[in-house]
């Protein structure tokens, strides 16, 4: 797995004609963009990051694509010295990618890391929204499903797939964030530190669900914003059987164990 450009280079290219690359109160911040052929969508993405918040960089982890979206990635790269390119050796989810991501930015000493899908269903120009938020908060969550989030365009199993998720994970594991699944959501990296993220093994949009659960359970102050979310206009979803599997498993697991330890702290008390 090899990075584009090193650390060095990206610590060292860190302003550019646009002027400070530190975002008000928060610091150094990095947009994480997993991608798995997107050529039809990485330039259009990028650009509009770049336009929206000037200050921040763009890292795209691009799995091994074989429709070129490398290549795109490499060429806005050499264009731009806020875009960065994280070659990784093939399709291992979601979750892996962000987490080569992390590792990249805190490698690179950025304070604050975005995650983003690259198909522009969250749009850039609500990132600001996130970012102003964090300075007083640990994590921000792009909300469809606070006062003022909605979802467009979307079909309505795949609505009633994400709220019924959201839904079951609130109960099984007792946390009160109304969109444990949303993708689009910025981290202090100092908070990331918090918990292990080295034993993460959710690899599909699971891994979303992952998240909030370990920050939650470490104290993190957690807030959600709303946001608007449109299905993607172009290529194809990722989303399928096998993820939204992973994440019942996983988090029926999880709620398991909770609910189990919940239990025995009650009877421990009362004995």
């Amino acid at each position: 797995m090899t990075a584009q450009p090193d650390t060095t280079q990206a610590d060292t290219d860190s302003r550019d004609e646009r002027g400070s690359d530190t975002y008000p109160h928060i610091g150094r911040v990095v947009v994480i963009i997993p991608t798995f052929n997107e050529s039809e969508n990485i330039e259009s993405i990028v650009a509009r990051v770049r336009d929206s918040v000037p200050a921040a960089h763009v890292l795209i982890a691009d799995d091994n694509s074989p429709d070129g979206t490398g290549e795109l990635a490499d060429g806005l790269a050499e264009g731009d010295k806020r875009v960065h390119v994280l070659h990784r050796a093939g399709k291992e989810g979601l979750g892996m990618a962000y987490l080569a991501g992390f590792a990249w930015a805190k490698a690179n000493r950025f304070d604050v890391v975005v995650e983003m899908d690259a198909d522009g269903s969250h749009a850039p120009e609500q990132l600001s929204r996130l970012l102003d938020a964090l300075a007083g908060a640990d994590a921000v969550i792009g909300s469809r499903y606070v006062p003022g989030g909605k979802v467009v365009n979307w079909p309505l199993h795949r609505l009633l797939l994400s709220r019924g998720g959201s839904l079951y994970t609130r109960i099984l594991l007792g946390v009160s964030v109304r969109d444990n699944t949303a993708g689009y959501r910025a981290y202090r990296l100092s908070a990331l530190d918090r918990f292990d993220l080295d034993s993460v093994a959710s690899a599909g949009y699971c891994f979303q669900i992952d998240l909030t659960w370990r920050a939650v359970k470490a104290g993190l102050r957690v807030v959600e914003v709303p946001i608007t979310f449109s299905e993607r206009e172009r290529g194809a979803s990722k989303m399928g059987g096998p993820i939204v599997r992973e994440a019942l498993l996983r988090v029926g697991s999880w709620g398991v164990r909770h609910r189990a330890r919940q239990v025995a702290s009650l009877l421990g008390r009362r004995s």
